[in-house]
């Protein structure tokens, strides 16, 4: 209902409601624009339903008198316009829906419903009936505008104007005019306007709009950041990164618009189910009206018309059709609080049957921040040319090993090589380049002996280096676990999960290690890329039927499992593009925490939305029993419906509140 206008089909399409609005307020208003003051303006619709419950308590308070007149001319002349200024929506409704040829829906129930009731005479129920029943539908929308906060929020995310900086001078932009390098200004209290880094200037970040993180992150020049964050100190400068459109936030919020597309299967049965529910509610009544009179002696056709008149009152099917979506998209919304980005509402039912979980090791169980603890060269180099070969050939490298080297060896690369050449990359491997001449190889112990070079062995994460074939030495990296990775392990065993595995490309020792320190049930080493698959397919093929396989990567090198998970959750992912694409659920920080915390989330939403379908159906079955045998009229169809679907309505905002506990 948008102004007291109904639109759509009724019951088939108050799910379609609530998707609608929250996608709306999700991302078709620029933020800048919703703070833009308005003169106050009375709601019409509250005008127009007061109007009808004056009219309606007068003519109930004077019903005697009313009905003394000739022909009761004066209570048509009170009842019908408190009718009509209550219905006329419902009415228009159904009548478009009948011209279209579309007559099985919550608006052609209401409309034969109290007409019939008007025909019998009963004008006062004819009129509470539709009068209840719109401000019952009011108060939904009130409802659904409230669960729209739980993703709106996120309205925070975009942009409003970028402060430019030209030459001694600065410009407001729109962030949609600002380009790749341009230099923008960001005052105290202001949001970073596009992704950048900090070339001037420090500070503190608040990063919560994005991480959930309640803590304001300290920046300075060459700090990363992204838009959303709010600036909480001084005036800093940053250079853009990205383009407004590619920025991390804009594609966060392009999932969040999209998310109500991806259905439940509890929302996608209940669908079907309305579809075929309310044309056989309009036969039975109709049966009920007519078969009764026919076959049983001495019974009234106007007793069981009224009978069918409130059976079709009671059946109502919106208390499930728009509780069950809203629950689901309070638990988007909440999980979108805790720092969770959850793709669709089908993945929360997915969460809830989670068998086993697969573990990546490095930026997942550990902190994915490497550094070089020690440095062994061979006979006949020094410790600065090993740590120069090797920084030079892992320069153009993206992984965090290659990255820790090239940090470690950063001033002894320039005394082998100014530029490495023909630089070749072998994934989880290992890196071969051409300095100055001479090939010098950086990578695992099976790298180098799978090219005929000997290696000495050793425990812990190694890059042994050669230099034209002969073996220069080793450097080894070290990663930390995470705090709080056991802790995530023990909270998914209790939670169900019956089996949890890591997989690394590390060697047998150092894998050993972090298995027993993290507490998995199973681990498996020495893996490239296309062995973590390969392995993946296994432990899926394992799974009992009926139990999921929740992947944990860092959605880099594990694109390719994320996206044959079950569920695929990746770890940091506002810092990874491939993350955002892979996965299924993006934690929007670090915290492996946050792993048995949607599983949390997942079931409180779960239950909300069965307490919704047990309750709505359970009163309604019982109301359908009294009013078929008379025991129920107009008043107590009006609990059934419009009561059980408020209360419904007002318990699926409960998920929007969901804060699981770490």
């Amino acid at each position: 209902m948008r102004d007291g206008n109904y639109e759509g089909e009724g019951c088939r399409t108050c799910a379609a409601k609530v998707e609608t609005g929250v996608l709306t307020a999700a991302g078709t208003v620029p933020a800048a624009k919703t703070r833009t003051s308005k003169p106050f303006r009375a709601d019409p619709t509250v005008w127009r339903l007061s109007v009808s419950a004056v009219l309606f308590i007068a003519a109930v308070i004077f019903g005697d008198t009313l009905r003394d007149t000739y022909l009761g001319w004066a209570e048509w002349l009170v009842f019908v316009p408190a009718y009509l200024l209550a219905g006329y929506p419902v009415l228009a409704g159904a009548f478009r829906d009948l011209i279209r040829g579309r007559l099985f829906n919550e608006l052609f129930l209401m409309a034969i419903a109290t007409i019939g009731a008007i025909a019998l005479r009963q004008l006062p129920e004819a009129v509470g009936v539709m009068l209840f029943y719109a401000i019952g539908e009011y108060l939904q929308e009130k409802a659904v505008e409230s669960s729209k906060k739980s993703i709106a929020g996120l309205l925070s995310l975009r942009p409003e104007f970028a402060r430019v900086a030209e030459g001694d001078s600065v410009v407001v932009k729109e962030p949609e005019d600002v380009r790749v390098g341009d230099i923008l200004e960001v005052r105290a209290g202001e949001r970073f306007p596009l992704d950048g880094r900090i070339i001037s200037g420090d500070s503190f970040a608040d990063t919560s709009s994005l991480t959930g993180e309640s803590v304001p992150r300290a920046i300075g020049p060459d700090a990363k950041i992204l838009t959303g964050f709010v600036n909480d100190g001084g005036v800093v400068r940053m250079e853009v990164t990205a383009l407004f459109g590619q920025s991390q936030a804009a594609r966060i919020l392009d999932l969040v618009e999209h998310a109500a597309a991806r259905k439940a299967p509890t929302e996608k049965f209940m669908t079907k189910v309305a579809a075929v529910y309310t044309p056989f509610v309009v036969i039975s009544a109709a049966l009920l009206a007519v078969v009764p009179p026919l076959l049983i002696p001495g019974a009234r056709f106007s007793d069981w018309l009224y009978r069918a008149l409130v059976l079709l009152v009671i059946s109502c099917p919106c208390a499930l059709v728009i509780s069950i979506p809203l629950g689901y998209f309070g638990g988007l919304g909440s999980a979108s609080r805790n720092g969770i980005l959850i793709k669709g509402a089908n993945f929360l039912d997915t969460l809830l049957h989670v068998d086993t979980v697969v573990f990546d090791k490095t930026g997942t169980l550990t902190e994915g921040s490497f550094e070089v603890t020690s440095v062994s060269p061979a006979e006949g180099f020094s410790r600065d040319e090993l740590l120069g070969f090797a920084a030079a050939a892992e320069r153009f490298s993206p992984h965090p090993i290659a990255k820790a080297i090239v940090r470690a060896g950063e001033n002894a690369a320039s005394l082998v090589a100014s530029e490495p050449r023909q630089v070749t990359e072998f994934k989880g491997s290992g890196v071969s380049a051409d300095l100055d001449g001479r090939k010098v190889l950086a990578g695992n112990e099976r790298f180098l002996r799978e090219r005929g070079i000997p290696v000495r062995s050793a425990d812990g994460t190694m890059v042994h280096v050669a230099v034209d074939g002969v073996y220069a030495g080793s450097l080894c990296v070290s990663d930390s676990i995470k705090a709080g990775a056991r802790d995530a392990v023990r909270r998914l065993k209790e939670r169900g999960v019956r089996k949890v595995i890591m997989l690394t490309g590390d060697r047998e020792s150092a894998a050993k290690a972090l298995a027993e320190a993290a507490g998995v049930d199973e681990y498996y080493s020495e893996l490239l890329p296309e062995d973590k698959v390969m392995k993946f397919e296994a432990i899926k093929s394992a799974v009992p039927s009926g139990g999921n396989v929740l992947f944990v990567g860092d959605g880099m090198n594990d694109a390719p499992v994320l996206m044959r998970a079950d569920v695929g959750i990746a770890m940091g992912g506002l810092g990874s593009d491939a993350a955002i694409e892979a996965s299924d659920v993006v934690i929007m920080d670090d915290d492996i925490g946050r792993v048995p915390l949607v599983m949390d989330l997942a079931a409180a939403t779960r239950r909300i939305v069965l307490q919704n379908i047990v309750a709505a159906l359970g009163v309604k079955a019982g109301f359908l029993l009294l009013g078929a045998f008379g025991e129920a009229g107009m008043w107590e169809a009006l609990i059934a419906d419009v009561g059980v679907a408020l209360l419904a309505v007002l318990n699926s905002l409960r998920a929007a509140g969901i804060r699981a506990a770490k």
